[in-house]
């Protein structure tokens, strides 16, 4: 079975980053959320090319380098990918540059499908899908052989497929911050921990990573 995986960022009062723009993509609270993740290593190395050897390690980037690992495809919401912010541009490609960190085929689920596929740099397509999730599951699972899908988000998307109960492994990084405002995530997903198995861990930065596994 193509296990199902989820990475998100929230705050020590339980919101996501919430109301992203052209000039804030990902959204406010982003930049505090994701601090010492941004910070490591291997984020550094995978995401931003930066190969110097230089940034931290430790219990953060050993969740990082693990984030990278057996994955066979990806799932993403239109907003993750940038289509609201973009949505009548035929050239957009999304936030990730030409050659994008994931090189996998990844799902992007937008009400403005069909269009056609982008194939990027590095072995990434994106194929724009309006179907259930379930459905879209299901091809991305295929697609993945016999690695994991790993529902990228927004915190929407990854919170839609939890309330379905498709999420095999939850990885909550909780930063050490109090955003006051932005996207609840705790809402509806009473029980959590009967259907799945908790451990946590914190890091040198103070950030709880908390795992869900199924």
């Amino acid at each position: 079975m193509t296990r199902v995986s989820a990475n998100l960022f929230v705050s020590l009062d339980g919101y996501t980053a919430s109301d992203p723009t052209p000039e804030n993509p990902m959204g406010d609270g982003w930049s505090q959320l994701t601090a010492a993740w941004g910070a490591t290593r291997t984020v550094r190395e995978r995401v931003f090319g930066d190969h110097s050897g230089a940034r931290t390690t430790g219990v953060d980037d050993a969740h990082a380098a693990a984030f990278f690992r057996g994955v066979g495809a990806e799932i993403m919401g239109a907003g993750m990918f940038g289509l609201h912010a973009f949505p009548d541009d035929p050239e957009w490609k999304g936030w990730w540059g030409d050659e994008p960190s994931f090189g996998t085929p990844v799902y992007v689920l937008t009400h403005s499908a069909p269009r056609p596929p982008i194939v990027m740099q590095g072995g990434t397509t994106f194929h724009f899908r309006n179907e259930p999730i379930e459905t879209v599951l299901a091809e991305a699972s295929e697609a993945a052989g016999d690695r994991g899908v790993r529902i990228g988000g927004g915190s929407g998307v990854a919170h839609a497929y939890l309330r379905a109960g498709l999420i095999d492994d939850l990885h909550l990084m909780i930063a050490p911050v109090v955003l006051g405002r932005g996207n609840r995530f705790w809402d509806d997903l009473g029980g959590l921990e009967v259907t799945h198995r908790v451990s946590s861990e914190v890091s040198e930065s103070g950030t709880i990573h908390i795992a869900f596994t199924r």
